[in-house]
């Protein structure tokens, strides 16, 4: 009879832990309905049914994790940081001092001004075209000074060792031979638009130094100096030449 008893007593603790538990379980499955129902209701006129059920698992392992412990929230924060990307050169531009871009942009102006008259007059004009090639030509030897008097100074990143100092005599050997060949215009020009475009890449990748709206003002001249000399060759090709008047030529 005893033995009976515990038997029973045993059973019976039993079916009372497994009536608690689904009774838990029930409850929160009551609860997790009673959220969804409540969610749908005040959210279903502004957003889809599909959508809300589709996100409910994610919205709620959001908030079972914002109960964790705050180190972990801490690092699940660290880890969602994702570092921005580094702009490109040409965003510097408006961080030039006022002086070094307002002095460019003045600069140009021999760059643009050939091209311009010659479109708007319709008539290509030899003396505009070498003045705009002797331009090009000394804004290369200029651009090889830069690069020598930037290497000179102690403490600069830039260092006086053969890499800086060939590369600044590189422009100035493009420049002497665009005034060597001045008499075929056409191949002067061409010769000046190379050594533009192969000082501007040393610039930027193999010696990078230079600060960055430095580069961004080298970027905007080198463009608009390559477009100004493009359109004075399309000009001669397409418009016919004026020259000097020659003894008995008619009007």
């Amino acid at each position: 009879m005893l033995h009976f008893i515990q038997k029973f007593s045993q059973a019976s603790s039993k079916m009372l832990k497994h009536s608690f538990t689904l009774r838990l379980g029930a409850s929160r499955r009551m609860d997790t309905f009673s959220l969804r129902m409540c969610l749908q209701q005040n959210f279903s006129p502004l957003f889809p049914r599909t959508w809300l059920f589709s996100s409910f698992p994610v919205c709620m392992s959001k908030t079972q994790y914002y109960h964790t412990s705050p180190c972990s929230f801490k690092k699940q924060q660290k880890q969602a940081v994702v570092p921005a990307r580094s702009p490109s050169t040409i965003t510097y531009l408006p961080d030039s001092p006022k002086p070094a871009l307002c002095i460019t942009l003045a600069g140009l102006i021999p760059f643009v001004a050939p091209p311009l008259v010659m479109v708007m007059t319709k008539t290509y004009i030899p003396i505009l075209a070498l003045t705009q090639m002797a331009y090009g030509a000394s804004f290369l030897s200029f651009l090889g000074g830069v690069r020598w008097g930037f290497a000179l100074p102690e403490g600069s990143p830039a260092k006086p060792d053969f890499l800086n100092l060939a590369n600044s005599t590189a422009p100035v050997l493009f420049s002497w031979f665009a005034f060597l060949i001045s008499e075929r215009l056409s191949e002067a020009i061409v010769t000046v638009i190379i050594g533009l475009g192969i000082a501007l890449h040393s610039e930027l990748f193999l010696l990078p130094h230079y600060p960055n709206w430095f580069k961004a003002l080298r970027i905007v001249v080198t463009l608009v100096a390559f477009l100004s000399f493009v359109i004075t060759l399309v000009v001669k090709d397409i418009y016919p030449e004026k020259g000097p008047k020659r003894p008995g030529q008619v009007k």
